[in-house]
């Protein structure tokens, strides 16, 4: 089976940004994984990848659009 590709550049980003937004609206990762059932811990670790959905939900709870999100995020 083919191994599943994983831009490191990006999911760092990602991570941080993700990190960003729990710290600006004064979150624990507690708080999120209490709301979404979801550790968070291990994602802005950078150490898991997501999906689009598990994305959506938490730019939900944050109060982003995807676009917001992603505004600012380059892959390289």
């Amino acid at each position: 089976m083919k191994e599943q590709r994983r831009n490191e550049i990006l999911v760092k980003r990602i991570a941080e940004r993700l990190k960003e937004l729990r710290k600006e609206r004064n979150l624990t990762q507690e708080n999120v994984r209490f709301d979404l059932e979801l550790n968070i811990g291990r994602i802005e670790a950078a150490q898991h990848s997501i999906t689009f959905s598990t994305l959506g939900d938490l730019c939900d709870y944050y109060g982003v659009t995807l676009e917001e999100f992603f505004r600012g995020i380059h892959t390289k």
